[in-house]
């Protein structure tokens, strides 16, 4: 199945390319995903929808100013979702702990990854957004090793 692209024509079709990205996730054994993708291009909208199809009731929203929000699925289990995009160093993203979740084996949902790719495990799956001329989301879902 690993690596797919998904077209997801509006943003109405956000839903069904989430429930594909969490087989990707249970398919590749990955704890961390990496949404890439310009601002606006609908990561936390992707990240929301997969949240929703996962189970978790919680209100999802951009840890923009936080850096991370913890999620619980309806198992109870944790998962962290990060907006690294107004970090300002790797140092500052390791004193507020983001090594200690990236490795604590729960699902972490990362935005603006590139801010702190060394910190980042591999393998991990990556989750590409890109949006077209007519505002067509194209998914690009795989591995990174």
């Amino acid at each position: 199945m690993l690596p797919f692209e998904i077209s997801a024509p509006t943003l109405a079709d956000l839903p069904a390319a989430a429930r594909q990205v969490q087989a990707a996730i249970a398919e590749s054994g990955c704890r961390v995903v990496a949404f890439e993708g310009e601002m606006g291009a609908g990561k936390t909208t992707l990240i929301n929808a997969l949240a929703a199809a996962m189970g978790i009731d919680d209100d999802v929203s951009s840890p923009t100013f936080a850096l991370v929000n913890e999620y619980q699925t309806a198992s109870g289990q944790p998962v962290y979702h990060f907006d690294f995009y107004r970090i300002d160093s790797i140092d500052e993203a390791v004193r507020i702990g983001a090594t200690e979740y990236l490795d604590s084996g729960y699902l972490c949902l990362v935005e603006w990854p590139a801010r702190v790719e060394a910190l980042l495990p591999v393998p991990r799956l990556e989750v590409r957004l890109e949006v077209t001329v007519n505002e067509t989301r194209i998914i690009k879902v795989r591995i990174i090793n």
